[in-house]
């Protein structure tokens, strides 16, 4: 069954689409903006190792709401405003996973929400139900 889900400690969406969604036991995440939760805004717009992190954080709120972790990541899309900040982007990305790295692409694309340095979107699996 599918099911529209969400975390209160990530940011509310900003378009007409679902933080994420619960399809038996997957979770796809709509795309994560670096948006503060407390602010509604990118507090750092110059520095991609803050958006990175806090994009991570967004996707980690979600899953560890509702059932899964940053562990359980089966594949990873990474957008990113400029290609050459590929380098700084992975070295945040990394210290969000203890165990492995997920299946991941990264993109340069033309324009990000908000002027967004990055977005990141994840599909994972549910651990629990509970």
């Amino acid at each position: 069954m599918l099911e529209r889900i969400r975390s209160e400690r990530a940011p509310k969406a900003i378009g007409s689409y679902s933080q994420a969604t619960k399809i038996g036991n997957l979770i796809f995440t709509s795309g994560q903006l670096p948006i503060n939760p407390e602010t509604g805004q990118i507090d750092e717009k110059d520095s991609i190792k803050w958006q990175v992190k806090q994009s991570l954080n967004n996707v980690k709120a979600i899953l560890e709401d509702n059932g899964s972790s940053m562990d359980s990541i089966v594949k990873a899309t990474v957008y990113l405003d400029n290609i050459k900040d590929f380098s700084d982007f992975n070295e945040v990305y990394q210290e969000f996973f203890e165990k492995s790295y997920p299946a991941r692409s990264a993109f340069e694309v033309a324009k990000l929400p908000m002027d967004a340095l990055v977005e990141i979107e994840v599909i994972a699996e549910v651990e629990n139900e509970g």
